[in-house]
C-alpha cells in the first residue's frame, strides 16, 4: 500500500471521485502544507496558515499505479488555475501534489511536464513533500 496526499480545491467532490476508482482502499480530507500540525478551518480560510485542502489517498499500486492516480488529478480541476478552484478562491484551493518519498517525486513531475505540454505551460500545480 501506498499513500499520497493532493490538493485540488475543495476536497468533498475529490474525495467522493477517487472512493469509487479500483485500487483506491482509503480516502481522508484536510490540511497540508502549512506551519501548524493543527488547524481549523476557519484559520485555513484567513490564507495566513499556508495550508490547503487535500484528499489523502491510501491505495494499492497493483491495482492502480501512481500515474493513474496523477492522471485522474489532473483531469479532475484546473490545474492551470492559481490559488482557486472555479468559484473557490484562495491559497488552500491551489492544486498541489504532495509526494511521500523520492520515486514519488519523480514520477509526480513526469506527470507534471506530461501535462504542462499539454496545457501550453500553464499549469499551475506545485509538487511539495508531505508535511
Amino acid at each position: 500500500m501506498q499513500k499520497i496526499t493532493l490538493g485540488l480545491g475543495c476536497f468533498w467532490g475529490p474525495e467522493e471521485s477517487f472512493k469509487s476508482k479500483p485500487g483506491i482502499i482509503k480516502t481522508e480530507v484536510g490540511y497540508a502544507g502549512g506551519t501548524s500540525a493543527k488547524v481549523t478551518y476557519e484559520e485555513v480560510c484567513t490564507g495566513s496558515t499556508g495550508h490547503a485542502e487535500v484528499v489523502r489517498l491510501t491505495f494499492d499500486e497493483n491495482v492502480i499505479s501512481f500515474k493513474k492516480i496523477l492522471d485522474l488529478f489532473f483531469k479532475m480541476h484546473d490545474p492551470t488555475q492559481k490559488d482557486m478552484q472555479y468559484p473557490d478562491v484562495g491559497t488552500q484551493y491551489r492544486s498541489e501534489i504532495f509526494y511521500e518519498n523520492e520515486k514519488q517525486k519523480q514520477e509526480a513531475m513526469e506527470v507534471w511536464e506530461e501535462f504542462n505540454k499539454k496545457f501550453n505551460g500553464k499549469i499551475q500545480t506545485d509538487i511539495s513533500k508531505i508535511k
